[in-house]
């Protein structure tokens, strides 16, 4: 079985909808979105609907916590806690609560799923680089953990004490049953390692392969409708420059 990992799309309608076609096309038979669902973007609506529609597994990400009033937003920057407040508006009561009812992290003993890093998924960490990598699978058992959060795509390979960063930002991995491997599957919304197409993973079951898709969407819509409903501007600009 193919499984797709999703991840941030922040009410980027049209880069999930392209990601999505994207991993039919790619037989992609089921979907674990890691969170981040609403935040920054124009359309959180039509965005949850559609994971919700989609992806078998969906976890809670920061700006879904925020939104659900879950976290304080004094954290968030400026531009992101007027995004957050916007986002507010835009939802009922019952989508909030949706958004407050996700879980966390998944974990089955061989796969960990969690937006952030698996030590303290509430704390809403980082894992960007090898050394965070490192130690995030320091905090869990799992063969496999997939994050997002960062919004920078790489896989990291563990051999015993060794970590090696298998591949950044797209490209495919054979997987070892000696190692241990940890997948920031990217961005969906709104990529920040200097691409500005979307990210998603592939994970082939059957043929043991960890893949990184880069996936191009309309970005022009996406830009007009942030700037229409009010968003600040920077929001629209910075999905051209993939940071």
């Amino acid at each position: 079985m193919r499984i797709g990992l999703l991840s941030d799309v922040h009410a980027n309608l049209e880069a999930l909808q392209a990601v999505l076609k994207s991993g039919h096309q790619r037989g992609v038979a089921q979907w674990i979105c890691l969170g981040d669902l609403v935040g920054y973007g124009a359309d959180p609506l039509a965005c949850i609907q559609l994971v919700r529609e989609h992806c078998q597994t969906v976890l809670m990400g920061n700006h879904d916590a925020a939104v659900a009033g879950l976290m304080d937003t004094r954290a968030f920057n400026a531009v992101a806690r007027t995004a957050v407040q916007w986002t507010v508006e835009q939802l009922s009561a019952a989508e909030r609560y949706y958004l407050a009812s996700l879980p966390l992290e998944r974990s089955d003993g061989i796969v960990h799923c969690v937006h952030a890093e698996p030590h303290r998924p509430a704390a809403w960490g980082y894992v960007a680089d090898v050394r965070a990598a490192s130690a995030a699978l320091d905090h869990t058992s799992a063969s496999l953990c997939f994050v997002g959060h960062s919004h920078r795509a790489f896989i990291c390979a563990r051999h015993g004490d060794r970590m090696d960063q298998c591949t950044v930002r797209s490209g495919a991995v054979q997987l070892s049953g000696s190692a241990r491997y940890l997948a920031n599957v990217g961005s969906v919304g709104q990529p920040r390692d200097g691409e500005w197409q979307s990210c998603y993973g592939i994970w082939d079951q059957e043929q043991h392969v960890l893949e990184l898709v880069r996936c191009p969407y309309d970005i022009e819509s996406t830009q007009q409708k942030i700037r229409a409903v009010g968003l600040p501007n920077f929001l629209a600009d910075r999905l051209a420059q993939g940071h």
